[in-house]
């Protein structure tokens, strides 16, 4: 909790202690006062929140009960018994709101991303791209062209005291997008606004000579650009960019400059059009009249040949003017979760400057299966258990799932020429992935994430992910990946030698 809500709390818990002894009430008559300044405080240092709704009304039930107790003789007077009954109910109330007050924001926090481990800070910028070569075919206007907004995160100098940047630059917009796609209310989302990272707008790059590998991340579906906040820091802090890319018709919303947005389409529409690329059916899926016989997929492939493009310009003059020469192309990698991985593995057969592929939790694409990855790749996953218990505590995970999941993944890494990593980390659900165990830390208990828990499943998923393109981009050798360290959290690894 942020700083301000907790002192509230500490004030709530002090004045309900004095108002509950007699003693302390003669004593402290004047401390229950006391957390309506510090409400006041909250609310203007720090913002509303709706998780803080019962420590409000905790506030004005104590300041409430204390007023009557400033009469002493006609509380103790003729009115005593009443009194002291409806004091002993107000009582129990205002400590079961109280304790709810507690619970509530800690179960739904404004939280904090962990230090990274790497020895950079972090950095970050915003851009626009519109791709003139290509139609939006996410909006009704045939005029529209492609358009993308790409957040770049970069190794800098630690900076401590520096403003955080947000962890989601478009939270009023993103937040009301993922209530929309889930079913739940917006306001349960909204807090997103609150949530800073370990990263500080536009600071100047680490080094000033410095050239720096370059990764794409690409979200799943619904996600958002920043959806993987806690692997991408860790890279960045280890001496790679970082380029997080929202795409039309994967994020939940992409917000752009004035405020327009396309937000995504109802999964029922959505999901055969990017399923089109893993089980390929006869029917030709239509979107909007649109025929797309290989789906989507190759359309989300092409977001990151026009990106690599992109970020070739800004290494000859970042408009941001901080990334110039900085930049090394020529050690390029992507990686994304669930459809993003999808995506990641058609980007490296379609484009050979991407040097390496990260694939995590999803099914490779039927062209990527029969050609075999062209590029190093590591594939990254749950044991089929895994995924039961998943489907039991959370639901989802059919057994075709399942078999199309893990038979994929392993279909391409067996014909994976230039070297492959198969890695299956047990007790690991689908949104451990994600950021999500830092949005939920209850997460675990009510079976959304798994029993690994969210911390070490970070840290798990970060050691594989920094030994991958490490060992690919920078050619240092990784005890992780060679066998010559314990696997962590009883992962299973295969390596598939290079062929050519």
């Amino acid at each position: 909790m942020r700083p301000f809500e907790t002192a509230l709390l500490a004030a709530n818990a002090a004045a309900l202690l004095v108002l509950a002894v007699t003693r302390l009430r003669r004593s402290l008559k004047w401390l229950p006062l006391i957390p309506i300044l510090v409400a006041v405080a909250q609310l203007l240092v720090e913002g509303f929140r709706w998780q803080l709704a019962p420590a409000y009304v905790v506030t004005l039930a104590l300041v409430s009960a204390w007023l009557p107790l400033q009469n002493a003789k006609r509380w103790f007077g003729r009115y005593r018994q009443t009194a002291v009954i409806t004091r002993i109910a107000g009582l129990m109330s205002g400590t079961l709101i109280f304790l709810a007050s507690v619970v509530l924001p800690a179960a739904v926090p404004v939280f904090h991303f962990a230090a990274p481990t790497g020895p950079y800070g972090i950095g970050t910028t915003i851009h626009h791209w519109v791709d003139p070569t290509r139609p939006e075919p996410f909006t009704t206007d045939p005029a529209d062209h492609r358009e993308l907004m790409a957040q770049l995160w970069y190794p800098a100098a630690p900076n401590p005291g520096a403003a955080r940047a947000p962890y989601i630059a478009d939270a009023d917009a993103v937040a009301p997008a993922l209530a929309a796609m889930t079913g739940l209310p917006s306001f349960l989302f909204s807090h997103f606004r609150y949530v800073t990272t370990n990263a500080v707008a536009g600071i100047p790059v680490a080094e000033a000579t410095g050239e720096y590998p370059v990764l794409v991340f690409l979200s799943g579906l619904y996600g958002f650009r920043s959806v993987n906040t806690f692997q991408i820091e860790e890279l960045v802090s280890h001496g790679y960019v970082v380029v997080g890319l929202d795409q039309p018709g994967v994020v939940a919303t992409v917000r752009f400059p004035g405020g327009r947005q396309i937000r995504n389409l109802p999964f029922d529409v959505i999901d055969p059009l990017v399923d089109q690329s893993i089980e390929p059916q006869p029917a030709t899926p239509v979107l909007d009249g649109t025929p797309w016989p290989a789906g989507l997929v190759p359309l989300f492939a092409q977001d990151v040949r026009f990106a690599l493009d992109r970020l070739r310009d800004i290494d000859a003059a970042d408009p941001h003017g901080v990334l110039t020469g900085h930049l090394d192309l020529a050690r390029a990698g992507v990686f994304g979760v669930s459809l993003g991985g999808r995506v990641a593995a058609e980007s490296c057969l379609c484009d050979a400057r991407l040097k390496a592929c990260l694939v995590m939790d999803d099914p490779a694409p039927a062209d990527v299966v029969a050609a075999g990855p062209h590029e190093p790749t590591m594939f990254l996953t749950r044991d089929a258990e895994t995924m039961r218990l998943e489907r039991r505590r959370s639901g989802g995970w059919s057994e075709h799932d399942i078999a199309m999941t893990l038979g994929t993944m392993r279909a391409a890494y067996s014909k994976a020429t230039a070297g492959a990593y198969y890695v299956e980390i047990p007790n690991l659900f689908h949104v451990n992935f994600t950021d999500l165990p830092y949005w939920l830390p209850a997460s675990k208990q009510l079976g959304l994430t798994g029993p690994i828990g969210g911390h070490r499943g970070f840290a798990v998923v970060n050691a594989y992910t920094l030994a991958f393109f490490d060992q690919v981009l920078r050619d240092r050798s990784s005890p992780l990946l060679a066998g010559a360290s314990p696997p962590p959290a009883g992962t299973t690894l295969q390596v598939r030698k290079p062929s050519r």
